[in-house]
């Protein structure tokens, strides 16, 4: 079972009160490449919000990087999300702060004391992403795309078993998503598991990998056609 990063047995995912998703039975794999596809609307936010603790699990069984879902309590919660690399679509940098600053903030947020570790940490996720020189910069220096890959740095820090990433290239032009699609596939390869959640389906076809959808309140694995 060690192999098993995430597991949903007849899961409900609810927001506030209305039912999201019924019935979600998935596993994803250590070291899998897995999207997760679906309209405007169909629940993929709240899906992924069930996975890191933002929405309660409260009907079926799931289990994430050695925590239960279900039986998840809000102190644990910090835990989880240390173990958990998240990705959003708008980033979330703190502009108040350069780069350096913005990933040694999430650092000293999840217990780490060490200044020279903390300091050759930072180097390393910003060389992983291709952005080792932009720690003196402000995030409103930066374009969408760096922004992007800082936040992909800033999710490496804590050196996830899983990431998860919500519409990352949502609000990023064609070529700049293929770029910081490069820097996911670069990450999985190396040993990394992802699940991106995502609409553009020009990026699946170019990268073909497991995509579960979510669509009438279910979510399940497609078959991709070759095209």
């Amino acid at each position: 079972m060690t192999d098993t990063i995430l597991e949903l047995k007849n899961a409900a995912i609810f927001q506030m009160e209305s039912l999201v998703l019924n019935d979600v039975s998935l596993e994803v794999k250590k070291g899998e490449f897995v999207y997760l596809i679906g309209k405007t609307g169909s629940g993929k936010s709240s899906f992924m919000k069930t996975l890191y603790g933002d929405l309660p699990l409260r009907q079926g069984f799931g289990h994430i990087v050695g925590f239960d879902l279900k039986t998840l309590k809000e102190k644990d919660i910090p835990f989880l999300r240390r173990k958990l690399g998240i990705v959003f679509q708008d980033f979330k940098l703190l502009p108040d702060r350069n780069i350096n600053n913005n990933l040694l903030f999430v650092l000293k947020a999840t217990g780490w004391t060490d200044q020279s570790k903390m300091n050759l940490q930072i180097e390393d996720v910003l060389g992983k992403v291709g952005m080792k020189t932009k720690g003196f910069k402000f995030p409103h220096e930066l374009s969408g795309g760096e922004q992007q890959r800082i936040a992909i740095a800033r999710a490496l820090l804590n050196d996830p078993e899983l990431i998860l990433a919500d519409e990352p290239t949502g609000n990023l032009d064609p070529q700049t998503s293929v770029e910081v699609m490069k820097v996911l596939q670069d990450i999985n390869k190396s040993g990394r598991t992802i699940l991106m959640a995502t609409h553009d389906y020009a990026l699946i076809l170019k990268y073909p990998s497991k995509t579960l959808k979510c669509d009438g309140n279910k979510v399940f694995e497609v078959v991709q056609r070759a095209v």
